[in-house]
């Protein structure tokens, strides 16, 4: 298996911001904007926003942050794994390190939302896999047919 590193960076590398721009692409492309949620580049430099990349060498291959949303609770947001790095588990990598800054942080339950249409049914499924269960709209969300929402319990003995 190749050595992936995870890091926390600034999403204001050009590399970053134009895997980021595929991001807010493909969600525009999937759904009208009432329906689309991504956190945009100053939404992923907040201070309450934890932002990671996978990197294989110098190549940027996923990207993927966690927003402190409080009270013990976090929101994952902006997954998205380069289109010719799919197929290779790493956004299940990246999913598991995050899970993992989770619990270490103390934070007990991680929500999200994510696409209800055909093309996020690779992300959905990712997210059941790792334990992820829907759930009613959170926060500030509305009811939306496009939407799905999910949640997960985390605790320090987290394993999936």
């Amino acid at each position: 298996m190749t050595d992936f590193t995870i890091t926390p960076e600034s999403p204001r590398a050009p590399d970053i911001v134009a895997l980021i721009d595929r991001h807010l692409a493909f969600n525009a492309e999937a759904a009208p904007p009432e329906s689309c949620h991504p956190f945009d580049l100053d939404g992923l430099c907040k201070p309450t926003v934890t932002f990671w990349t996978v990197r294989e060498g110098e190549t940027l291959l996923a990207i993927g942050a966690l927003a402190d949303t409080g009270g013990g609770t976090a929101e994952l947001k902006s997954m998205h794994t380069a289109e010719t790095a799919r197929g290779r588990g790493i956004a299940a990598i990246l999913l598991r390190h995050i899970l993992d800054h989770a619990s270490a942080q103390g934070i007990t339950r991680i929500d999200l939302e994510t696409g209800s249409m055909d093309a996020f049914a690779p992300a959905r499924a990712l997210y059941r896999r790792f334990g992820f269960e829907e759930c009613p709209p959170f926060g500030a969300y509305l009811e939306d047919p496009l939407s799905t929402f999910m949640t997960r319990a985390v605790d320090g003995n987290d394993g999936v």
